[in-house]
C-alpha cells in the first residue's frame, strides 16, 4: 500500500478523541492564502539580489529566509539557490522572468539546507545542479528535511517534493549563455558548499559559508573546514559578496567574511570553555553574547542551536568517562 501524507493525516484525524470533532479543528488549510512576493534588487550588470528574511524559518515568513541571486544570460536566467518550497521556487522563477525577460534555464543549489534547496521542486531536475557532496547529503537527509518543513511551514510546502540536483559540478570556470562563472567547491558549513564568482559583475555568491549581520547556523558544520573555506574566499578577487543570509557586502571589504569568522572563533572557544567548566547545555545556551555581536540577527537562537549541535561531542571529548 502506498502511504501518502493525505493518508497519514486521515489516520491522525481518525485517532482523535470522539469529543474533538472536525468542527473544533483549526481551518488553516481551508483558509490559507499565503503567497511569496520576492523582490529583486539590481547589484551589477545582469545580476540581481533577492533578500531573505533575517529570521529563523517560521510559518510567518514561509521559510523564505535565504538570499538568492538571479543572473541574466543569452541562454536564459540563472538562479542561484531556489528557495524553500515549490511555490517559493516558482515565485523566484516568475521574478527571474520579469527582470531578465527569459525563463530560468539553470539552477544552482549551494548546499543541502532546505531554505536553499527545497525550492528545486519548481524546476525540471535536468537544469538543477550542485556539487556531488550536496547531492549525496540530500540523498541522505532530504526526506527528513521535507518532513520537518511540512510540520513547520504547513501549507507553504504544498506540492513540494524532494528534487535532487544533478550533483555534477566541479571547480573551475564555466560559461553559460555567454556568461562566465567561476565555480568553487568548498565545505565547512556543510559537506559541500558551492561558491560562484560572476566575472561580469565581480560578485561572489558565497552561500552559507558567509553570514552578514546574522548569526551563522551550524547544523552540519565542521568549524575547521569552514575557517579554511573563509580563507579561500578572501583570496578570490571580487567587488562585492552576497552572503547566504544578510545584506550584501559591497566594496570588496570582506567585512562579512571577517564577521562570520569572528563568530565561529568565539563560538568554538566559548563552547569548549563551557564544557570544561561543567555547564549544562541549558546554561551554555544562556551564556552572555559579546557586545560586538549585538547587531547580529538571531544570535541567541543560533547560539542555542549550536549548543545542541556541538555539546554532546565536546562533552565526550573533554569529559571522558573514567
Amino acid at each position: 500500500m502506498r502511504v501518502t501524507r493525505r493518508s497519514l493525516v486521515g489516520a491522525a484525524l481518525a485517532a482523535l478523541p470522539a469529543s474533538l470533532t472536525l468542527r473544533a479543528l483549526p481551518a488553516q488549510a481551508e483558509t490559507f492564502a499565503g503567497t511569496y512576493d520576492p523582490q529583486a534588487e539590481a547589484i551589477g550588470p545582469g545580476i540581481w539580489m533577492v533578500r531573505g528574511a533575517d529570521a529563523p524559518i517560521a510559518f510567518a515568513n514561509g521559510g523564505a529566509i535565504a538570499n538568492a541571486a538571479i543572473l541574466d544570460s543569452e541562454a536564459g536566467a540563472i538562479l542561484f539557490d531556489p528557495g524553500v518550497s515549490r511555490e517559493h521556487g516558482a515565485a523566484l522563477a516568475r521574478l527571474a522572468q520579469a527582470v531578465t525577460g527569459k525563463p530560468v534555464a539553470l539552477v544552482y543549489v549551494s548546499h543541502l539546507h532546505p531554505d536553499h534547496a527545497m525550492g528545486a521542486a519548481a524546476f525540471d531536475p535536468a537544469i538543477v545542479h550542485a556539487l556531488p557532496a550536496t547531492r549525496h547529503e540530500l540523498e541522505r537527509d532530504g526526506e527528513g528535511f521535507s518532513d520537518a518543513m511540512y510540520r513547520l511551514l504547513a501549507d507553504w510546502m504544498k506540492g513540494t517534493t524532494l528534487v535532487l540536483p544533478q550533483g555534477d559540478l566541479s571547480e573551475g570556470t564555466t560559461r553559460f549563455g555567454g556568461r562566465s562563472l567561476r565555480l568553487f567547491a568548498m565545505a565547512g558549513h556543510s559537506g559541500g558548499d558551492l561558491a560562484v564568482l560572476d566575472e561580469a559583475s565581480g560578485t561572489l555568491l558565497a552561500g552559507d559559508l558567509v553570514f552578514h549581520d546574522r548569526a551563522p547556523s551550524t547544523p552540519h558544520a565542521d568549524l575547521a573546514a569552514w575557517r579554511a573555506s573563509l580563507e579561500r574566499l578572501e583570496q578570490i578577487p571580487h567587488r562585492q559578496l552576497l552572503p547566504g543570509h544578510g545584506p550584501i557586502d559591497s566594496g570588496g571589504s570582506d567585512a562579512a567574511i571577517a564577521q562570520t569568522r569572528d563568530w565561529l572563533d568565539w563560538l568554538d572557544g566559548t563552547l569548549h570553555e563551557a564544557v570544561a567548566s561543567g555547564l549544562t547545555m541549558s546554561e551554555a545556551g544562556e551564556i552572555a553574547i559579546p557586545k560586538r555581536f549585538a547587531g547580529l540577527a538571531a544570535a541567541r537562537y543560533e547560539l542555542q542551536r549550536s549548543v545542541s549541535h556541538f555539546y554532546p561531542t565536546l562533552e565526550a571529548q573533554l569529559l571522558p568517562r573514567r
